[in-house]
């Protein structure tokens, strides 16, 4: 697997992920740092990205970072792709000296697995969005 910056033409495929409308997903790109996890390239065929198909991803990560702070502001895909993923904003706080929080929805077990196997701690409950109550983990430096 690996990980590269999100570009416009990977908004449907985070669409598709994230079940959220292919404009937002643009918008996230354009919006936020977003970086993407795609499979290892097994056979490279000069031509690929000719073939006008969409990117296959297994997940996405955005964050940005306000004052002390780098928050994740969506993160989900494979297991593996969400804790690999989740390394990107980590690295970016540790060479800023900042912390990083994120909030998980109730029922989203792998991005909370990803969380705690990165270190985050449950540091309590967070808002509720559209219903779902949220936990919030933190990374301290």
């Amino acid at each position: 697997m690996q990980v590269r910056d999100a570009v416009e033409d990977d908004a449907a495929a985070m669409a598709a992920i994230a079940d959220a409308p292919q404009d937002v997903m643009r918008n996230l790109v354009h919006d936020r740092t977003v970086r993407v996890a795609e499979p290892d390239i097994v056979d490279a065929d000069p031509n690929a990205d000719a073939a006008g198909t969409d990117p296959q991803l297994l997940g996405f990560v955005s964050f940005d970072a306000k004052q002390d702070a780098v928050h994740v502001t969506q993160l989900d895909g494979t297991d593996d792709a969400c804790e690999l993923l989740l390394s990107e904003p980590i690295r970016f706080a540790e060479r800023e000296r900042m912390i990083v929080e994120l909030l998980v929805p109730e029922a989203n077990d792998g991005v909370a697995a990803a969380a705690r196997s990165q270190g985050f701690d449950d540091v309590g409950s967070g808002p509720r969005f559209e219903g779902v109550q949220t936990t919030r983990y933190r990374l301290e430096p």
